[in-house]
């Protein structure tokens, strides 16, 4: 197959009704204006802020995003853990200990033949003391390479240091390395030494008049008293953030990095 310029673009968590809400009206634009040829999204928070469901993941995948990656959540709706086992366009961390359900990385394919690898980590700092991201993202890059050059890894953890290093970590062996979990965009998106993309966190795609997601009357009411509330994801100034990566389909390596966040 010749060389082609492939255009990826990743939605950052989508949170609940209102982070769904957003996606359905603007997504179709978006991958026709950049032509898009993979469109990945995190959809951990896809459940009222908690989880997803079977339901959810097939309204994402009619919409036109062909994997959903995942965080510490995904594990928070039971109703989704057979098709994690079953559907390979769902991943949980591939970190996590073996004997869980699911995977961590997979291959998906578009309409042209383009085949792109995915593949999902978690970071240990400030979170769950799981497997090594670094020794995972290794084990499975191999993999994935025996069929594709194009990889993209979305790495859902809490500190920036961390994300940072497995970017330099996995520069020049995958496209892109792009955060996600603190729901907060930063803006240090770049193209590194050896060729993979990289932003520290994608941020979310939901209601921004909120604490990451949440409505702000129970933040505050969680922080004022060091309880727990159930969760409730807000309603307001509804944000679509996502980062458009392209990247040489024989290569592997990324040309452009851009983040893309719309009301």
């Amino acid at each position: 197959m010749s060389t082609k310029e492939v255009n990826i673009l990743f939605i950052a968590d989508i949170v609940g009704k209102p982070g769904l809400e957003i996606t359905s009206k603007l997504l179709p634009g978006l991958k026709e204006k950049y032509k898009i040829d993979f469109c990945i999204a995190n959809g951990e928070n896809g459940c009222e802020g908690k989880g997803l469901t079977v339901k959810l993941a097939r309204t994402y995948f009619a919409l036109g995003i062909d994997a959903i990656t995942s965080g510490n959540h995904i594990w928070d709706n039971h109703d989704i853990y057979d098709s994690l086992d079953k559907d390979h366009r769902i991943l949980r961390p591939a970190n996590y200990p073996k004997g869980n359900i699911g995977k961590g990385s997979t291959i998906i394919e578009n309409e042209q033949g383009l085949k792109l690898g995915v593949l999902n980590l978690q970071g240990r700092t400030f979170m769950f003391s799981i497997e090594c991201p670094f020794a995972t993202a290794l084990e499975e890059i191999r993999k994935l390479r025996k069929q594709t050059k194009l990889i993209f890894v979305d790495f859902h953890a809490e500190a920036s240091a961390e994300k940072i290093a497995l970017g330099w970590y996995l520069d020049g062996k995958v496209s892109a390395v792009v955060g996600t979990h603190t729901h907060v965009p930063t803006a240090d998106e770049c193209l590194l030494e050896h060729g993979t993309a990289y932003l520290t966190d994608a941020g979310m795609t939901g209601p921004f008049d909120s604490v990451i997601g949440l409505r702000k009357d129970l933040a505050i009411k969680r922080f004022l008293l060091q309880s727990p509330v159930r969760y409730k994801p807000a309603t307001g100034n509804l944000r679509f953030c996502s980062v458009l990566v392209t990247a040489d389909s024989e290569t592997g390596k990324a040309s452009s990095i851009q983040r893309i966040m719309l009301p």
